[in-house]
């Protein structure tokens, strides 16, 4: 390590000079709408707990019984021995809920998207991926030999393009990659213009759904579903750490080759322990009811709806939408440092939320993310809301 040390010191020194820095904050209770801080006590609207399953009594009731029936972790990968009868039972209640025939468990998302690409695609292929697909999606596409083609953010005109390079390149596979809701802008993808450029040129699509599955749709089953292309997207990934309990593991679902495919050639799969007997539980306890009631996914569609009206009406800036993930802009030169002072004022204040800024956004483009959940009641959102004013008050 002799000089190496000194050179990583001045890169987080760089970093830091930048306003770039990312510091933790350490939360002092289980994760729900209301958290305690080192700081206080605090009201939270940047967790991605949509359904607050995160510490619902019923799920971590699931955990711990899981605990003494499963144990607590399985010390295998899952083609020794790491398959418990329930990863399977949790992996064929996710399939029969997102809609398709089958489904397999991942360590994480990042994880199922580090394995689909270099299992589906070769040297003759091609993948057309969304320019703000999430970090995962990139990485996984960069771990297979296809040629790589990008497409300007839910631009179909350019995606078109994009398809017809790939075919004027005889590809023998194209595939086509989005996220369902993309995490900084809470947008949706436009799905039934995809699918139906995909069915002109032949193309798979895939949908990463980390930000949609268990609350977007009718039933919650995704933007697949609040699309309406239910039928028509080939392959899901997705997590169980968010809307699903927002513990750990994540999936791919979809037609029952790929699932087969990826338990013989999905390097994540085969050489990650299997997900923890707990969380399995736990996850599956999440997806009972996030499946059987509509009540905790109206909650958050009013409590997203308040939010945005009372802060447009409060004259801040925010990116239209109908997503739970509600961006409060700061634009221009010198926007990220009020982005970020504006959230300590906050959280002094006894509301926790983050400022986001390049290179995690645009440059220009700096932003608070607020996260609404079902676990916020009225006053809580009105509590963000004022919070915002008198945090922009003392900034100026």
């Amino acid at each position: 390590m002799y000089g190496v040390k000194d050179q990583l010191r001045a890169e987080l020194d760089q970093i830091e000079a930048d306003g770039l820095t990312k510091n933790e904050r350490l939360i002092t209770t289980p994760q729900s709408a209301h958290i305690g801080t080192t700081q206080g006590d605090a009201l939270n609207f940047c967790a991605n707990n949509y359904l607050g399953l995160a510490n619902h009594p019923q799920v971590v009731d699931a955990a711990r019984e899981a605990l003494d029936e499963w144990g607590f972790g399985m010390a295998s990968v899952r083609f020794i021995c790491g398959t418990q009868t329930q990863h399977r039972d949790l992996e064929r209640a996710i399939a029969d809920f997102v809609g398709t025939q089958d489904a397999i468990l991942f360590p994480s998302c990042f994880d199922a998207n580090g394995a689909i690409f270099e299992v589906l695609l070769g040297a003759e292929d091609a993948v057309i991926s969304d320019e703000l697909n999430h970090a995962s999606i990139i990485d996984g596409v960069r771990l297979s030999k296809a040629r790589r083609f990008r497409y300007h953010n839910r631009d179909m005109d350019d995606l078109r393009s994009q398809l017809e390079a790939a075919r004027e390149g005889d590809a023998r596979r194209v595939m086509i990659v989005t996220d369902g809701a993309f995490s900084m802008d809470g947008y949706l993808a436009p799905l039934e213009q995809i699918c139906d450029l995909a069915e002109e040129f032949g193309a798979m699509v895939v949908v990463d759904d980390s930000h949609a599955t268990g609350f977007v749709g009718e039933h919650g089953r995704g933007s697949h579903e609040a699309c309406g292309v239910l039928d028509r997207v080939d392959i899901l990934t997705g997590t169980l750490g968010k809307a699903l309990g927002g513990g750990s593991g994540g999936f791919v679902a979809g037609p029952q080759e790929v699932v087969d495919l990826l338990k013989q050639r999905g390097r994540p799969y085969l050489f990650s322990n299997a997900v923890a007997p707990a969380v399995v539980a736990g996850s599956a306890k999440a997806l009972e009811l996030a499946r059987d009631s509509d009540e905790p996914r109206r909650v958050l569609r009013r409590n997203a709806e308040l939010f945005r009206s009372l802060m447009s009406e409060a004259g801040f800036e925010l990116l239209p939408g109908e997503h739970p993930i509600v961006p409060v802009m700061f634009p221009g030169e010198d926007g990220a440092r009020k982005a970020s002072q504006v959230a300590d004022a906050m959280l002094g204040r006894g509301v926790y939320v983050i400022a986001f800024s390049f290179p995690v956004v645009p440059k220009g483009q700096a932003r608070i993310r607020v996260q609404l959940s079902a676990a916020h009641s009225e006053d809580d959102v009105r509590a963000c809301v004022e919070a915002f004013r008198a945090a922009r008050d003392e900034v100026g």
